[in-house]
């Protein structure tokens, strides 16, 4: 399996990838014999989350660019999925049900390269006008990109209806991919695979290929130019990197795996709507990145499982647990989901400041600069 990572790739990291490769193979059906279907698709969002992560992991913990945008690639994939995998173009546009009565239902291998070709598009679209900025100020630019587009697909279903606006698409097609539909119950050696199985073991190939992209992709000449530009951005264009062009590209390949993950959420779910591409997604994203450790490709794979796992733990376990304590419930559960989860964020900020899982190599860690002492006379 080495082969398919770099030879600078450190072993510790290699090491955890297999592992978690393995648990990744057995786990649906522990999860499964513990508590049913419903943690099994928490498993599948978990890995759809994986997958956005690993994407904003390039955009911020290699370039050490601030995104809080993202959510709006994500969104961008999933309403292609919708528009060219549901009837719906063909029931708003008369000349599109002339053309296909049954309405668009063009082939998943089709609609994933164009749902990452238009999200890395939109991606350069936002990177284009930022290209001078850093910080606090690109952060707040790509906030407000992040929610033009939401309101825009909230808002197109008039004077031509291409969204739906607020009341989502739905039909959307699941994924079909020669014949085999994942959204129907198969049975393999005996055992029979739901849904939400196939689907589960869909997303960790797809994982699996976005983890070897990013890996080959962060030890290559072009990653070590987005750390560059992340520790010193005037030093790495003295030195020769073209940062405009290493910049754009870190935007357009971050939003493409968004992309990608849209275009399976809306085959997963069968429905997309506006509201699933809130701020508040682009923020979780960034603390998944952020907790599992900027820059670190198993860092961020064990931050996405460990935040939806917890979030998803305390929302079924919070209210029956005080009801058995107090006889009442003193804290609503997505209240409390909330308050553990900012402790969460704080605690980890004080005690693992580059993350629950860094880099093992100093030099792939985001440097944390301090002010000088100050100096008397």
């Amino acid at each position: 399996m080495t082969e398919f990572f770099s030879k600078k790739t450190p072993a510790r990291s290699i090491a955890g990838l297999i592992v978690f490769a393995a648990i990744g193979l057995v786990a649906p059906f522990l999860v499964n014999a513990l508590g049913g279907n419903y943690w099994v698709r928490v498993l599948d969002f978990a890995l759809l989350y994986i997958m956005l992560a690993l994407g904003l992991n390039i955009v911020v913990g290699f370039a050490g660019l601030l995104d809080l945008g993202y959510i709006a690639f994500y969104g961008v994939g999933a309403y292609m999925m919708a528009l060219l995998g549901s009837p719906h173009l063909g029931n708003q546009f008369e000349w599109i049900g002339h053309l296909f009565p049954s309405g668009l239902h063009l082939p998943v291998w089709i609609i994933i390269p164009l749902g990452a070709l238009l999200a890395g598009i939109f991606g350069i679209l936002l990177g284009a006008p930022t290209l001078k900025l850093r910080g606090d100020y690109l952060a707040i630019v790509t906030l407000g990109f992040g929610e033009i587009i939401r309101i825009f697909l909230n808002n197109l279903d008039r004077p031509l209806n291409l969204t739906n606006g607020p009341k989502g698409i739905t039909g959307v097609d699941p994924v079909t991919i020669f014949g085999f539909n994942f959204a129907k119950t198969h049975e393999f050696f005996g055992l029979k695979f739901t849904p939400v199985f196939m689907y589960y073991y869909l997303f960790i190939a797809l994982v699996v290929v976005i983890v070897v992209i990013t890996l080959r992709l962060q030890h290559s000449r072009i990653g070590r130019a987005w750390v560059a530009i992340r520790e010193d951005e005037i030093a790495a264009k003295a030195m020769g990197i073209n940062t405009r062009n290493i910049k754009l590209l870190a935007f357009a390949l971050g939003a493409s795996f968004g992309g990608v993950s849209g275009a399976m959420f809306g085959a997963f779910q069968g429905f997309v709507s506006p509201e699933s591409f809130v701020l508040w997604e682009s923020i979780y994203i960034l603390a998944i990145v952020v907790l599992g450790g900027m820059g670190h490709v198993p860092g961020v794979i064990l931050g996405g499982i460990l935040l939806i796992g917890f979030q998803e733990l305390l929302r079924a376990s919070a209210e029956p647990v005080q009801r058995m304590l107090f006889d009442h419930v003193i804290i609503e559960a997505e209240v409390l989901r909330q308050l553990l989860f900012g402790l969460a964020l704080v605690l980890v900020m004080l005690y693992r400041p580059s993350g629950i899982w860094p880099s093992p190599r100093k030099e792939d860690r985001p440097v944390q600069r301090r002010a000088a002492p100050v100096r008397t006379v």
